[in-house]
C-alpha cells in the first residue's frame, strides 16, 4: 500500500482532493499490482464494475485482494438518483454473451464469494431478471464452489421479476432501501420505499434458505429515529443483514451532503441493528453493499449453521 492518503470524495478518475473531509474518511491509495491486474481482467472481458462506475472509495483495498462488484446490463442506468454515479441515459442492448464472460472472470480470479450487481432497465420487460438468473446459472456451471451475491434493482412494476432471481436461488439476495422514507422524493425519484420493502418480503418468503440483505447511506439529512424505524422495518420483512455508510457526493451535481457522521454514531447504528435480531451488521463511514461481502456471507454461513442448530 501506497503511504499517500486520499481524503474521499468525487470520482477517484477526476483527481480530485477534497482538504475539508474528516479524519475516518481518509483511506491508503493502493500501489498493489493485484489492483491493475483487476482492471485489466475487467477490460480483458468487457466486464463493468459497480466499483468504477459508482467511484466507491474502497476500490483499491478490494482490488488488490481481487474482489471486484461486477455490473451487468451495461453501464447506462434509465433512472437518476441523486446519490448516484452511474451514467443515466437509453441502455445498450442486452448482451447474451455477458453471464459466460462474468463466469470466466471470476473462476481466473478464483474468487470464493462475488457480487453481481446491475443498472435499472426499467426498459426491459423483465427489468433484467432474465440477465440476473442467466449470470448465476454460468457462475454455477463454471464456479460452483463460488457463493453468489445478487444486489438487484427493485423490479418496479414488473411482476414476478425479484421472484425469477431468487428462484435461481443466489445465496444472498440484495436490494438496498437507500435511505428513510421521507427522502425517497429527493434521493431516489423513480423508486418506492413500501415496494423496495415488498420485494424483499416477497423474495424471503418465497426462498427461506437464501439471506436478505439491504443497506442505507447516512448524512443525507435523515433522523436517527427514522433509520431505527428503517430498521423495524426490515425486520418486519425478515431481512437477515444490513449495513449502513457515509453518502459521499460523487460531484457537485449530486445531492449534497448535510453532515458527517461520526464513527460513534455508527456503532450505536451496528448496536440497535443487532439488538433488533438482524444476523449481522456492517455499519462505518466506509461500509459499501459489496465492501467485505465474501468475509460477512462467510459470517452468514456460521449464523445460519448455528440457527439450525438452535432450532
Amino acid at each position: 500500500m501506497s503511504d499517500e492518503l486520499l481524503e474521499i470524495g468525487g470520482s477517484p478518475a477526476m483527481g480530485r482532493v477534497r482538504r475539508n473531509r474528516p479524519p475516518w474518511l481518509r483511506v491508503r491509495l493502493s500501489s498493489d499490482p493485484e489492483v491493475a491486474r483487476t482492471r485489466a481482467l475487467m477490460r480483458r472481458l468487457e466486464l463493468n464494475t459497480v466499483c468504477e462506475e459508482a467511484a466507491c472509495p474502497n476500490l483499491g483495498e478490494c482490488w488488490a485482494k481481487r474482489h471486484a462488484t461486477v455490473m451487468i446490463l451495461g453501464s447506462v442506468c434509465t433512472r437518476a438518483c441523486a446519490f448516484c454515479n452511474v451514467a443515466t441515459g437509453t441502455p445498450d442492448p442486452v448482451d447474451p454473451d455477458e453471464p459466460a464472460r462474468l463466469a470466466a472472470a471470476v473462476a481466473e480470479l478464483g474468487l470464493q464469494h462475488v457480487v453481481v450487481t446491475s443498472v435499472d432497465r426499467d426498459d426491459l420487460a423483465d427489468g433484467g431478471a432474465g440477465q440476473f438468473v442467466g449470470c448465476i446459472e454460468a457462475l454455477r456451471d463454471r464456479a460452483p464452489e463460488t457463493t453468489i451475491e445478487v444486489l438487484t434493482p427493485d423490479f418496479r412494476r414488473k411482476d414476478g421479476a425479484g421472484l425469477r432471481v431468487a428462484a435461481a436461488a443466489p445465496d444472498v439476495y440484495n436490494h438496498n432501501l437507500e435511505t428513510v422514507p421521507r427522502l425517497y422524493r429527493r434521493i431516489r425519484p423513480g423508486a418506492s420505499y413500501r415496494a423496495s420493502l415488498e420485494l424483499l418480503r416477497e423474495v424471503k418468503a418465497a426462498t427461506p434458505g437464501v439471506f436478505t440483505k439491504s443497506g442505507i447511506m447516512v448524512g443525507l439529512g435523515e433522523e436517527a429515529e427514522e433509520v431505527f424505524a428503517l430498521m423495524d422495518d426490515l425486520r418486519a420483512v425478515d431481512c437477515d443483514f444490513l449495513t449502513i455508510g457515509q453518502y459521499l457526493q460523487p460531484t457537485p451535481r449530486h445531492a449534497a451532503i448535510e453532515r458527517y457522521v461520526e464513527p460513534a454514531e455508527f456503532d450505536a447504528y451496528a448496536e440497535a441493528a443487532g439488538e433488533r435480531g438482524f444476523l449481522l451488521v456492517s455499519a462505518s463511514p466506509l461500509t459499501r453493499s459489496s465492501y467485505h461481502a465474501g468475509e460477512d456471507f462467510s459470517r452468514l454461513q456460521a449464523a445460519r449453521a448455528e440457527r439450525l442448530t438452535r432450532a
